[in-house]
This record gives C-alpha cells, sequence and structure tokens, in this order.
C-alpha cells in the first residue's frame, strides 16, 4: 500500500517553502523538491488528501523531463532517493517516488502558458471581448474549438490566488527581452507534447510552463505536462461545444459545486468515493502518457 503523504517534517533539512502541494527543502546549490497527496481546489488545500497524487507528478515530470530536454535544459538532476546523500537517507521511504532533487534556479516570475483550444479562463476571456491575452480571435468561436495557431498566454505569477492573464508586451516589461525565448520555447514544448500526447489518443488543451535561470541559461524549472499543470482530454470523449471531462481534479471541483460550497472555511471534507475516483483519473494518465 502506498504511503500517503500530506506533509513533511523531515529533521537535519532545512524548509524553504510550503506551498499547495509541494515541500521545499534547500541543500544549498540544489533543491530536494517534494511533491505531497495534498490537493487544493477554489484557492484552498483541502483536509483530505489524494493517495499517490504526488508519485504521480512526479513520475510524469521526469518522464517529461527527459524526453523534452532536446528541446530545452530542466533544473532536474535525480529523482532518486538513494542518490541525494547523507541527509536525504533518514528520510528516504518517505520521499520515495515523490521527490526531485533540482539544480537551484533564479525563478523567472511568469507562468508561460500554451493554449491549443479556446477552454477554461481563455473561453471566459473570449466570450467577454473576443481576445485572450490582447491576442483578438475571430468571431463566432465555439467553446473546445481549436485554434488555428497555439497560443502563447503569459500570466503574472501569484503567491495566492488565481494567477493574472497579460499581454506579450507586458510581459516583455516584466522579463525584459528573455520574453522572446520563453515564447519560443513554451510553444515548442507545448507542441511536442501535443503531438506525443496525441499519438496516444490524449488532447493536451493547454498547459502552463515555468522558467528560470540556471548558470545564465534559461531553463525549465518546477513541473511538466502534468495533471496540475496541463488540462487533458481523452480523443474518446472529446467534442466542440462543451467542456470535456479532464484528467485532473475536476471531479473534486464537480464535487464541492455540487455541495454548494460557497469557496469559504471550513473546507469541506471529501468522500471515499470522491478521492477514490480522484485517485485513479491520476493514475489513468499517467499510465497513457507514461508507458
Amino acid at each position: 500500500m502506498t504511503e500517503t503523504v500530506s506533509e513533511t517534517h523531515l529533521p537535519g533539512l532545512e524548509l524553504l517553502n510550503r506551498g499547495k502541494v509541494r515541500d521545499i527543502y534547500d541543500l544549498g546549490e540544489q533543491l530536494l523538491i517534494v511533491t505531497t497527496d495534498r490537493i487544493s481546489a477554489f484557492d484552498h488545500i483541502l483536509p483530505d488528501p489524494i493517495p499517490g497524487k504526488g508519485q504521480v507528478l512526479t513520475a510524469m515530470s521526469e518522464h517529461w523531463f527527459g524526453i523534452t530536454k532536446h528541446i530545452v535544459p530542466n533544473h532536474l538532476i535525480t529523482t532518486d532517493v538513494d542518490s541525494m546523500g547523507p541527509k536525504v537517507s533518514p528520510h528516504r521511504e518517505t520521499l520515495r517516488g515523490r521527490t526531485m532533487l533540482v539544480h537551484k534556479a533564479d525563478r523567472i516570475d511568469a507562468e508561460c502558458v500554451a493554449r491549443g483550444y479556446i477552454t477554461g479562463s481563455g473561453w471566459l476571456d473570449y466570450q467577454r471581448d473576443q481576445s485572450i491575452c490582447g491576442i483578438s480571435l475571430p468571431e463566432g468561436m465555439i467553446e473546445a474549438e481549436p485554434f488555428e495557431e497555439t497560443l502563447f498566454t503569459p500570466a503574472t505569477k501569484a503567491e495566492t490566488g488565481h494567477d493574472e492573464n497579460i499581454g506579450f508586451d507586458a510581459l516583455k516589461e516584466i522579463v525584459g527581452n528573455v520574453a522572446h525565448e520563453l515564447r519560443d520555447l513554451t510553444l515548442a514544448v507545448y507542441e511536442f507534447g501535443r503531438d506525443f500526447a496525441k499519438a496516444r489518443g490524449i488532447i493536451v488543451a493547454d498547459t502552463k510552463f515555468e522558467f528560470g535561470y540556471v548558470n545564465g541559461e534559461v531553463t525549465l524549472i518546477d513541473e511538466i505536462l502534468t495533471p496540475d499543470s496541463s488540462r487533458f482530454w481523452g480523443m474518446d470523449e472529446y467534442q466542440v461545444g462543451m467542456s470535456p471531462p479532464s484528467f485532473d481534479k475536476q471531479i473534486v471541483r464537480n464535487h464541492l459545486i455540487d455541495i454548494k460550497w460557497d469557496q469559504e472555511p471550513p473546507v469541506p471534507r471529501l468522500s471515499e468515493d470522491v478521492i477514490q475516483q480522484t485517485t485513479a483519473r491520476y493514475r489513468e494518465i499517467q499510465g497513457l502518457l507514461t508507458k
């Protein structure tokens, strides 16, 4: 039985940050990124974890980092806890399968979003003014319709709450001329992943990446093409004019909507059925895309 890890406490290691999902420890020139089984919805961390979720996200990131490194370097050193050194060794059973040792990067404070289909916040923006992040789009588009060309729609990186969509010119004001490189790399990695997934019956509707500098070089960091950073649809469930079922925490969000939670504390508990369905959905996309 897989151990469920909601939160880590690792004596001898310095906790740098505890995010919605990841606990990050400072190892000097390197970071230890521990992906827990926590799950958030509507900007709240839920009291019930999703067993094995952290292992799914770690395995998928490792897979994608490995097959995209010809496009852009990434921060991953290893996921093998037995080779992470003596400070990590006492905790290796807790960390096994859910931990990445990575190069420390100087993070670029922007979310780099690629959109292949009109859905989510992009669909809402389009309905308001027929554009997304300042990009004018044709009249009469329908929800979940593919774009003729992939859109690059950056966003500000928010520590709390939602990221805010911005235009390319606004991105340049924040990060400078590296914005052009970020756009090109985002589109290249997305389109590689899109084609890889398509051959396995999966649509990558949109995704987001984060970048930083490692030794002065633009480097892909954080996670890549996971259910927490991407919208995956099954080709057998996809149709234009609706929001297709996605391989992520949609089951949890739908449950919270169905019980009419007002998105204020206290955060409700999840039923065992919702937990099991969500676990199965995460494991299903991992199996489809990494094996």
